[in-house]
């Protein structure tokens, strides 16, 4: 898992008013949890681009004036009109305790069903997954390379033995779908044969009374 470091300083004052007040410095209020005590601080808004900005994941490395804490952004919140980033959570990591990281999903492979014409269709780009932070993959690698038209990849076909997914195994992760177009042609060819099946057999020659 690759590491951004986040450089902060440490909040002598909270509330809304210095909160307001680090934002128009094109900072972030921030609070790092999870270890013996809660730290207030805050981080400059550049520092959150490759971190916020990037469908990949990633571990963080916090620099609080000297004090180095390995964390993941837990919650992140955004003004609802101009998208500036108004607070940030981040949890510290252990060895020893488990975390929850939604992953981004890779396909490797070409798709059979996509070389005779189908579309894949990605239905769950991200994956929630729960392990030791040594364990966290930094993307789900999902082969496709068997995937025919119309079938599916679910959640329950992953096999790993270093995390746990978490989300429900019974949802898609991606599929190969039949365009429109094969669809008509699909039917069209199926009532030809009907029809010319129903041509050989002919009318029945039984007589009723």
């Amino acid at each position: 898992m690759k590491i951004v470091e986040i450089i902060g300083y440490k909040r002598a004052n909270l509330g809304k008013t210095e909160s307001k007040r680090l934002r128009g410095e094109s900072f972030v209020p921030c609070v790092v949890y999870g270890g013996k005590e809660q730290i207030h601080f805050s981080a400059p808004m550049i520092l959150f681009r490759d971190v916020v900005y990037t469908p990949e994941a990633r571990f963080i490395e916090l620099n609080i004036e000297g004090e180095i804490k390995k964390v993941i952004l837990q919650e992140i919140q955004f003004h609802p009109v101009s998208e500036v980033i108004l607070h940030a959570d981040f949890l510290e990591l252990f060895d020893d305790k488990p975390i929850k990281m939604s992953i981004p999903v890779i396909t490797q492979g070409i798709a059979p069903g996509i070389q005779t014409g189908g579309r894949l269709i990605m239905k769950m780009p991200r994956l929630m997954i729960k392990s030791l932070p040594k364990d966290m993959p930094e993307s789900i690698n999902v082969d496709i390379s068997k995937l025919e038209l119309g079938k599916t990849i679910k959640v329950g076909d992953l096999v790993s033995q270093e995390y746990e997914v978490l989300t429900n195994p019974l949802v898609s992760i991606c599929s190969v779908d039949i365009p429109r177009v094969m669809k008509s042609k699909t039917e069209e060819e199926e009532e030809a044969a009907e029809a010319a099946e129903a041509a050989e057999t002919g009318p029945s020659d039984e007589k009723v009374d």
